[in-house]
């Protein structure tokens, strides 16, 4: 495991705690990887899944100095989202940040 991924986790659940000071929902007092985010028992719904995004891309740009987008085309296409538990979203965010170092 990254340095640079375990950053991003952490980016992470400090945005999902943020998110749920507004949403209440008990499970994500305590976020781990395999907190679930989204998907038929995750606790965002749509709305909130796009606040969580734009937070976590946000914090990303603020701590690494670069800028991805978790929301795209790419992540929209694949077979297991990368929405659906903290880890998926921690490998995906992590995926893009290398792809900008190799450049």
């Amino acid at each position: 495991m990254s340095i640079e991924r375990d950053k991003v986790v952490d980016i992470i659940v400090s945005c999902i705690r943020d998110a749920n000071e507004e949403l209440g929902v008990r499970e994500l007092e305590n976020p781990t990887e395999d907190t679930l985010i989204y998907g038929s028992k995750g606790f965002f719904d749509s709305l909130a899944l796009v606040r969580l995004v734009v937070a976590v891309e946000q914090e990303i740009s603020s701590e690494f100095g670069k800028t991805i987008m978790l929301a795209d085309e790419r992540a929209m296409s694949q077979k297991r989202s990368p929405f659906r538990k903290v880890k998926n979203l921690a490998d995906y965010a992590n995926a893009l940040l290398e792809e900008l170092q190799d450049e």
